[in-house]
């Protein structure tokens, strides 16, 4: 990571809650767009919400959380304005409105991952300041007590303790074997495989946790298109008054595509030298150099587009 960055801004302000200690599940969001779509007010009466989305109360609000945290709606005058994203991925004629393809899983990490208004403690502290090659549960609470501090706020443990839980089932599965996805209560980011587990570890002497680590390494089912989609929406979101970028920011600074997606810096060079290779796109050139790439973007170039992301087949491992 780029030493000396913070883990927000003085403006900005991290959410520790609002989840209601559920991961989002497989089926809830292309359910709620269609209750969005149907009905903008869908989430505004909770009890008729939980009729027709059949799911609990404290479910129908950690939906709507969802639904705001993955950049598919936002909020307005009360209910709910779905997002050109939301109508790209699930609209009547989406990209891939069941959550099939790998690349709509992967975009949604980004949005989640990325937020620069209303972003997740858990996901900004753990995918981009996080000290160590692997966490514990115990160490990762106990940094979040700290971080929680340094930040101004008197979170509970129970709070911290929530929210670190619903990011360890975000990304991990809890469904045995004989369980088909649409009865999982699993989410469909446990499908990236993000972060493994790499044995157990004995904690204050006497019991054994498991220990996680990302799963940094290139994966070239995160096409090149969509790495150029997440690049422009980097610096329009973190970088929007920088002429170009360096290798080391693409690939190290807090929210970037290289920490987001856990990407070896040589990958991400690797990345940046095709998708700014001349003539590749429309959007960057990228200058390599032995001591720090550079890249810019093409005057007058054209932004990469969710079109782009889809029409290029990503390779599979």
């Amino acid at each position: 990571m780029i030493e000396g960055a913070l883990i927000s801004s003085p403006n900005e302000v991290l959410r520790f809650s609002g989840h209601e200690t559920f991961a989002c599940r497989y089926a809830w969001l292309p359910k709620a767009y269609r209750a969005i779509k149907a009905d903008p007010a869908a989430f505004a009466d909770e009890q008729a919400a939980m009729v027709d989305l059949g799911i609990g109360k404290n479910m129908v609000r950690s939906l709507r959380f969802w639904v705001e945290a993955t950049g598919l709606a936002e909020p307005k005058n009360g209910d709910l304005r779905l997002t050109d994203f939301a109508h790209a991925i699930f609209g009547p004629r989406g990209f891939d409105p069941y959550l099939e393809d790998i690349r709509t899983l992967w975009l949604l990490h980004w949005k989640l991952s990325s937020r620069r208004k209303g972003g997740l403690f858990a996901w900004r502290f753990l995918l981009n300041h996080w000290p160590y090659p692997e966490l514990t549960r115990s160490e990762a609470l106990g940094a979040f007590a700290r971080e929680s501090v340094k930040l101004g706020h008197s979170h509970s443990a129970i709070t911290l303790s929530q929210h670190l839980d619903v990011f360890l089932h975000t990304y991990r599965p809890t469904k045995s074997a004989a369980v088909g996805i649409e009865d999982s209560l699993d989410g469909p980011l446990v499908q990236l495989a993000l972060l493994q587990p790499v044995g157990e570890r004995k904690v204050d002497g006497e019991r054994w946790e498991s220990v996680y680590s990302f799963r940094r390494e290139p994966k070239p089912e995160i096409s090149d298109a969509l790495f150029a989609y997440c690049i422009s929406e980097f610096w329009d979101n973190f970088r929007p008054g920088e002429k170009s970028l360096t290798l080391r920011e693409v690939a190290l600074a807090p929210c970037s595509p290289g920490q987001v997606f856990k990407l070896p810096e040589d990958d991400v060079r690797n990345r940046l030298e095709r998708v700014g290779a001349p003539g590749r796109t429309a959007a960057f050139n990228y200058q390599s150099s032995a001591v720090q790439g550079l890249l810019s973007r093409q005057k007058g170039g054209r932004a990469p587009t969710l079109a782009d992301v889809y029409s290029e087949m990503p390779e599979h491992a």
